[in-house]
């Protein structure tokens, strides 16, 4: 509370003591003072809210009371509500006792409204009305949790919204009668899948019901708004019943996968895919309307908690930004909106949910607000709150984030309507985030075949007792004569029939037809054989060469940094000058590959750790004026684009970005998207996203993502976490052609290898991870000339142009920037008998082109695979099985690289060096058993 800006604690009280002598007996102060308070009129205001004038008759010291009262009300109300549906105590404070302010009730009820200011003092006749209305409204079965909201702007708005009271729930239109309707929907879908299939886990949403209406009544406020997506992710509990009636899977699906499939085999010789998932990560996509005006997609998700929160506000992103124009893409947050669904224990639990936070206001990552909604069952499993967590409530995570927090009791139909209608509110208003702590219980179990009384007996003698939000909603209507006592019982069993008849259809129906519908509606087509290998990457040299002259034009409204940076970025305009001299460096030949992309209308998203210029200092996408600070974007600029570019800085987190980038990807499969690290192995920290979404989602959902992910790799002595971008780990995921696995030698590889990816899209989309370099970005011997972009084309094996085939005995092959050392290396002259051929894509497996290279060597005696990395990590352990099977067991296949480690590389330079060169000798030397 503040009385004047001029004055703060102690002060205050004395200049109101001094106010309060000069009204009485203005000569009782000296002339200075009186002349002050001639233009002075004390005011009362709390935290950025409107200030509220005292009338002149009242008692100040009682006015600046009453509205402190008032205040911890509103800024404290929340821990005095009643939140709990099983009635434990709110922890209150002491501030919300009417002594701690020093009045009484009889004072408040001899003061004006006015001095409680906001909507209730319109309303009521004196300050102790208003007071009890505040309390009605902050502290009964709604918290409204905002004193960390610091914009005056949105606190005005929170309160106005709160006490105005317009978003409440209304009964009329028979609106409590539709209430009661879904809530028995809810709650005998469940009751008849527990009679029904007993045995089988479920993950009820019981003790949480009034997630349903609420959700409701969301996607009510987006109807006919022109939104045209709403993304909603969750996790297990209740999803089946979210699927059933927000999503509207049918009955029979549902009870489908509740049942195993018969004829298992048909089902596969029919799809091609026999994974799937189980029913509760299942997603699902209708339109709201017939128009298709709006459509309500809910991604499928893996049981890994909290993972599908970056991968639908992604989708959010993707669905919200257009892609009909060159030049920077443009975000319109009116189009889309996404609904995360936590759980109480992941929310503060899970780092990916801070992560995830974290975009919500970021630049390239920003969508408008997300509404969550933490289901909020006051259980983690057998894991009780006070050994989950560290704060008060489950959503203290988002205070951090300046996210609104709304409290509510999940037993109050009208509270949670009433909260569903400002946060929704809120999100459109100020395009913020905006949280839901609904908080419950758990009917059974984490699941239905788990006994909560061992751990929690107290608690589940309470929830056995207690009746279901529908049995309290339907008294409650009975009571009030708004029903005939028999009528909550008709619905249920009206309800329950509809189920039964669901049933009875699918017993009649033949299960592996049905099955094989439900799988097929949800796989990705299968592609052309061959596609990715007849695919032609080449450009043509008079397109080439115009794209290159765009580039440059972009050039001339800039002042460079430095001359350097200037003679850098100019040089790769002067590659055309002479088309066949090795003059295309790396980050040139990207540049021109996403530059002709552009130019055949593909956008392209590139995101990822220091980006915008590269890790290495190398990609420079972003060039910045020294004199004006502006930005030069050339790819978003240059006159031959056809479609949008954007580049973006990431923060400093991994499985947050990629899962954001993949949500981006699947819900817009027409753009090329790809995510840098900064190190390769940065890409650990996302190692949930990439093994459950990146690798698997085509096998698990039916999806096809085609992201692509830059991993910088090489040993170079940098130690431990900066050497190995993990290819081991992805090889290890690579199986029925999930991925593509690329670790290129040469600038024009990469040229070839981007523009596959981009020409594959609608055709053949699959995730692609390249192992790119660092030291070789301006190495000479990975330049590329001209020519080799206009007349060349992506090659999975690269054969060894500089020996003798009769000659040889050993083949050599190596993958990456490991080639350059070898054949940099003076035993690489010493050793005619060798060859060293790169296999430049390491899946899908290239067996035609390493057959015919290994063929070309009519005298070879032995084969080699060569690796810097140690030998149970890299793509030895991967490669031996599937060359020896290709060449038989005439032929050995021996190993040269590091010995077997628990770490990727050696902590010292030198250490690295004396290692390097030893399997480099090796390589060339080394005289394996026989």
């Amino acid at each position: 509370m503040s009385v004047y800006p001029e004055f703060h604690g102690p002060n205050m009280g004395y200049i109101l003591e001094l106010y309060e002598l000069y009204r009485e007996a203005p000569d009782s102060v000296d002339a200075q003072t009186r002349a002050f308070f001639r233009n002075w009129e004390p005011l009362l205001g709390a935290n950025g809210q409107s200030a509220v004038a005292i009338p002149a008759d009242v008692d100040i010291t009682k006015a600046v009371s009453a509205k402190a009262y008032a205040d911890a009300v509103r800024q404290y109300g929340h821990l005095a509500a009643q939140l709990d549906p099983l009635g434990s105590p709110p922890p209150g404070d002491p501030e919300l006792d009417i002594s701690f302010h020093g009045i009484t009730l009889d004072d408040l009820a001899q003061l004006p409204a006015s001095i409680i200011g906001g909507a209730v003092a319109r309303e009521c006749d004196n300050a102790l009305e208003a007071v009890e209305m505040l309390k009605e409204i902050y502290a009964s079965n709604i918290g409204y949790d905002n004193d960390h909201i610091r914009i005056p702007e949105e606190r005005e708005w929170l309160r106005e919204a709160v006490e105005s009271r317009r978003y409440r729930f209304d009964p009329s239109n028979d609106a409590d009668i539709a209430m009661l309707e879904r809530l028995t929907q809810v709650e005998s879908f469940e009751h008849y899948l527990q009679r029904s299939f007993p045995s089988k886990y479920r993950f009820s949403i019981e003790g949480l019901d009034m997630m349903v209406p609420i959700i409701d009544q969301i996607i009510k406020g987006a109807d006919g708004k022109g939104m045209k997506t709403i993304a909603i992710a969750m996790a297990h509990r209740g999803r089946l019943n979210i699927l059933a009636h927000i999503m509207q899977k049918p009955y029979e699906q549902i009870l489908a996968d509740f049942k195993d499939p018969i004829k298992l085999q048909e089902i596969q010789d029919a799809i091609g895919w026999t994974i799937g998932d189980v029913k509760y990560h299942k997603g699902e996509s209708r339109n709201i309307d017939e128009s298709g005006g709006l459509t309500l997609t809910m991604p499928p998700n893996p049981s890994h908690l909290e993972a599908i929160n970056p991968v639908a506000v992604g989708m959010a992103r993707a669905a919200g930004t257009s892609d009909d124009h060159a030049g920077e893409p443009q975000f319109d947050p009116a189009l889309t909106m996404q609904i995360l669904i936590h759980g109480d224990a992941a929310f503060p639990g899970q780092g990916i949910v801070a992560e995830t936070l974290n975009l919500s206001r970021l630049p390239g990552y920003w969508t408008g607000g997300t509404i969550h909604i933490i289901a909020n069952n006051q259980l983690g499993f057998t894991t009780d709150p006070e050994d989950g967590r560290s704060t008060i409530y489950a959503s203290d995570l988002a205070k951090g984030f300046k996210v609104p927090i709304i409290h509510v009791n999940a037993d109050d139909p009208e509270a949670g309507i009433e909260v569903a209608r400002i946060a929704f509110a809120y999100q459109r208003q100020f395009g913020k985030d905006v949280l839901i702590d609904l908080i419950g219980y758990r009917r059974y179990g984490h699941n239905e075949l788990d006994e909560p009384g061992f751990t929690q007996p107290e608690l589940y003698g309470v929830v056995r007792q207690h009746p279901s939000v529908r049995k309290l909603w339907a008294d409650r209507l009975v009571e009030n004569g708004r029903l005939e006592s028999d009528t909550p019982q008709q619905m249920i069993d009206h309800y329950m029939q509809v189920l039964q008849a669901a049933n009875d259809k699918l017993e009649e129906a033949a299960t592996s037809t049905m099955k094989m519908e439900a799988f097929q509606d949800h796989q990705p087509p299968k592609p052309e054989p061959g596609m990715a290998k007849r695919i032609e990457t080449a450009v043509s040299l008079d397109d080439l060469r115009a794209i290159n002259d765009g580039l440059d034009e972009q050039l001339d409204r800039l002042q460079f940094y430095s001359k350097r940076l200037e003679n850098t970025i100019r040089a790769r305009r002067k590659a055309f000058d002479d088309i066949d001299e090795k003059s295309v460096d790396w980050a040139t030949a990207e540049e021109l590959a996403f530059a002709s992309i552009l130019a055949e209308g593909t956008p392209i998203r590139l995101t990822g750790q220091d980006t915008e210029r590269g890790t290495f200092s190398h990609r420079h996408a972003v060039l910045h004026d020294k004199e004006s600070g502006e930005k030069v974007v050339p790819l978003q600029s240059f006159r031959q684009a056809k479609a949008p570019f954007e580049v973006h800085n990431s923060p400093l987190s991994e499985e947050a970005v990629i899962g954001f980038e993949f949500g981006y990807n699947v819900q817009a499969p027409n753009r090329l998207v790809l995510w840098e690290a900064q190190y390769g192995d940065f890409a650990n920290g996302a190692q949930n996203i990439i093994d459950e979404f990146v690798v698997s989602a085509r096998e698990k959902w039916g999806q096809t993502p085609s992201m692509v992910l830059l991993l910088p790799h090489g040993h170079e002595g940098a130690g431990p976490d900066h050497s190995s971008g993990r290819p081991e780990r992805f090889l290890q995921s690579a199986a029925k052609t999930n991925i593509r696995i690329a670790n290129c030698t040469t600038a024009a590889q990469y040229f070839h290898l981007l523009r596959r990816q981009a020409l594959l899209l609608k055709s053949d989309p699959l995730p692609l991870v390249v192992l790119t370099p660092k030291s070789l970005l301006r190495n000479p011997a990975t330049a590329s000339s001209v020519r080799e972009l206009t007349e060349g084309r992506w090659r999975p094996v690269i054969d060894d142009p500089h020996v003798e085939p009769e000659a040889v005995e050993r083949l050599v092959f190596v993958s990456g920037k490991f080639y350059v050392d070898l054949v940099e290396n003076e035993e690489r002259d010493k050793a005619k008998h060798v060859a060293v051929a790169r296999v430049e894509q390491l899946y899908p497996f290239p067996a035609e082109s390493l057959k015919k290279v290994i063929a070309r060597y009519p005298n070879l005696k032995q084969i080699v695979w060569a690796q810097e990395e140690p030998k149970n990590m890299g793509a030895w352990e991967f490669m031996n099985y599937r060359i020896k099977k290709m060449v038989g067991i005439k032929m050995p296949v021996n190993y040269v690289g590091r010995r077997r480690s628990s770490s990727p590389a050696e902590g010292s330079k030198s250490a690295h060096q004396v290692n390097q060169s030893m399997i480099i000798d090796y390589a060339f030397n080394w005289q394996f058993d026989k």
